[in-house]
């Protein structure tokens, strides 16, 4: 069974790998660009990847309703167990825990975190999934960083890179990422859900074949592709 990746709209998307289902971010309630509603998700895993309201979205309703196990830094995971969840996976950045779908991997991200009622949401982060198919980066929200070379070396089949602006890294800066990763494929993410995040990711993807030897996977919420 390969591996798919789908686009449900901002920065959420839904993996699934050896049989399981981990959406990451999974913001629906509110989300204008979401596919699907909370209640329609079933997720063996998810990650949240920072404490904003559009990335913590429903995440405590879909615990509690599935049973699903969350995964994410220390403090989110000690919030989530506040809120009643009671399979919360603490993690930090730069560690990694093997999970019966791969390996989940936590980077940096430059950004904030504050939970949605105020309460310290710690480091914000990136996430590295070593699945049998492949490598997937998603960087979640955050500005370009040097770093992101190194984040290549670990030899990425896909990025997913924001490239809304404002908030996070604009069209140039995720070029810019795109050329430190060196990823075989990319999806611009975190785009076009308000007008303040408006962007042309078309065009964007143009660029990057022209100046890149990445080839960009341009997903409308609700699409798909293989890893």
């Amino acid at each position: 069974m390969s591996t798919t990746v789908t686009y449900l709209g901002h920065g959420t998307f839904q993996i699934v790998a050896a049989g399981k289902t981990i959406i990451i971010d999974p913001f629906f309630t509110g989300n204008p660009a979401a596919t699907v509603t909370a209640d329609e998700v079933q997720p063996d895993y998810l990650i949240v990847s920072h404490g904003h309201g559009d990335h913590v979205g429903d995440a405590v309703a879909i615990a509690k309703r599935t049973g699903c196990t969350v995964i994410s830094n220390h403090e989110i995971s000690v919030w989530l167990n506040e809120q009643g969840v009671e399979k919360a996976h603490g993690m930090h950045i730069g560690g990694s825990h093997a999970f019966d779908f791969g390996t989940v991997k936590l980077t940096i991200a430059h950004h904030g975190s504050m939970l949605p009622d105020g309460s310290n949401g710690g480091n914000p982060c990136g996430v590295i999934l070593k699945l049998a198919d492949g490598t997937i980066y998603h960087a979640c929200d955050t500005g370009l960083f040097y770093d992101m070379k190194l984040i290549g070396e670990e030899g990425i089949d896909l990025a997913i890179l924001p490239v809304g602006d404002n908030y996070t890294m604009g069209p140039d800066d995720a070029l810019r990422a795109v050329k430190l990763i060196e990823p075989k494929r990319v999806i611009p993410d975190h785009y076009n859900t308000w007008e303040l995040l408006a962007q042309d990711a078309n065009a964007w993807g143009e660029r990057v074949k022209a100046e890149t030897n990445t080839e960009p996977v341009i997903l409308k919420p609700g699409e798909s592709c293989e890893l």
